[in-house]
């Protein structure tokens, strides 16, 4: 496992977070980053950009920042730093703290999402974000969203200014004809730096006068309950399956049971239908959503209010690792039925860790007897995996595609 961040005499320890669970082929850098890195220092030190070193508070904006490697390294310029995750959020945390790059004096250290001496916004927060002045540096990865990317650009619009410098990177397969079109339809002219180490970087220039745009998130769509109701469904831009509900979602509506007692945690709840079908099944449950997006967790609780405004105080939104801040709590909730549509991926990076760990933290969370059902494709054969931490597990329905498994904890 690769930790340490050598580059242009420099030297961090950076992690994914969690440390214990990141995979031994996966780093919490890539070429990407270094592209952006050599070629902002390179203007800094040419006097190309206006940015002093710990004097531009709030002069550098950067977004999307993986697992804090940007946060690290342009710490100094005390930037706001803007991301939608609970992971990477936690990853610049952990990241700044081992390399004595976190303040403690000015942050509580009690509480890991505050981070001195950078400002950070989660994107739900960014949607109405005012800087005190426009910032002279977009430092920004592009995501593997582009309704994100798309969001985020219609906010920049609001406080860049011609003088803005806006550099973006990406893979060379992640910066599409589709991302630069973004880039010129909001910001102004776009070209693209030769690729190197299959990465390549995006400079948009500002119009000199921009039309502020309507952003067209939340995007809305509607969907029959399990028992037969219409609900209506908002997707802010970075949510899974945001155009329509996806397949995996619409076979376990079909066959959701829930009790007026149950405890029930949506994991990984996206926009929250699941647990939003939890209320419509039974309306005396208490429904805890959980997700490490932070605007997916805003979909569903607008979701909870679209459709049982009433029952809202029956539900918590929580940011989370997989289901650790539930796990860590002195008082933990007596859960007993846990609904999961796991990703098998974390940012552009194809892995089952995710899944793993949503198994593994979900037998511990259970009260004993209680229920975890997962829905997921039948080739990802996630019964393999919860035969060996619960004993085994049934096949509750099928089609050729998706399978929904259902397991108790003994």
């Amino acid at each position: 496992m690769n930790t340490e961040f050598i580059f242009a005499d420099r030297q961090f320890s950076l992690i994914r977070y969690p440390e214990k669970h990141q995979h031994v082929s996966l780093q919490a850098w890539d070429s990407a980053d270094e592209l952006i890195i050599e070629h902002i220092e390179t203007l800094i030190s040419d006097a190309k950009l206006p940015v002093g070193r710990g004097d531009s508070d709030g002069a550098v904006m950067i977004f999307n920042d993986d697992f804090g490697a940007l946060g690290c390294w342009f710490s100094h310029l005390a930037p706001h730093w803007v991301s939608d995750s609970y992971i990477s959020l936690r990853s610049l945390h952990e990241n700044l703290k081992a390399n004595q790059l976190l303040d403690i004096s000015a942050a509580d250290d009690k509480n890991a999402l505050h981070c001195a001496p950078l400002k950070t916004l989660t994107s739900v927060q960014s949607l109405t974000f005012e800087p005190a002045q426009a910032p002279s540096l977009i430092v920004l990865k592009v995501p593997r969203a582009l309704a994100l990317l798309e969001q985020q650009l219609i906010d920049l619009q609001k406080y860049i200014t011609p003088d803005t410098h806006i550099v973006a990177t990406g893979k060379v397969k992640a910066i599409t004809k589709s991302v630069l079109n973004l880039f010129e339809r909001y910001i102004g002219p776009t070209t693209t730096s030769l690729a190197k180490k299959k990465s390549r970087l995006v400079f948009a220039t500002p119009r000199n006068s921009i039309k502020l745009a309507n952003s067209p998130y939340p995007t809305r769509w509607q969907c029959k309950s399990t028992t037969g109701e219409l609900l209506t469904i908002d997707n802010l831009a970075n949510t899974f399956s945001r155009q329509s509900l996806d397949i995996g979602a619409r076979i376990m509506l079909e066959h959701m049971t829930v009790s007026a007692n149950d405890v029930v945690v949506d994991l990984g709840c996206g926009n929250g239908v699941l647990g939003v079908n939890a209320l419509s099944l039974a309306p005396d449950a208490k429904v805890i959503f959980v997700d490490e997006s932070y605007m997916a967790l805003e979909s569903a609780r607008r979701n909870v209010l679209n459709n049982f405004p009433d029952k809202i105080d029956q539900c918590e939104f929580v940011a989370s690792n997989c289901l650790e801040t539930l796990l860590n709590r002195e008082n933990r909730p007596a859960v007993t039925k846990i609904l999961c549509n796991p990703p098998f991926h974390q940012q552009n990076a194809i892995t089952d860790h995710i899944a793993w760990q949503m198994f593994t933290d979900s037998r511990e969370l259970l009260i004993k007897s209680g229920h975890l059902v997962v829905v997921g494709n039948r080739h990802l054969d996630y019964h393999i995996k919860l035969k060996k931490l619960f004993g085994g597990a049934k096949v509750l329905a099928s089609d050729k595609k998706f399978v929904i498994l259902g397991t108790a904890k003994r």
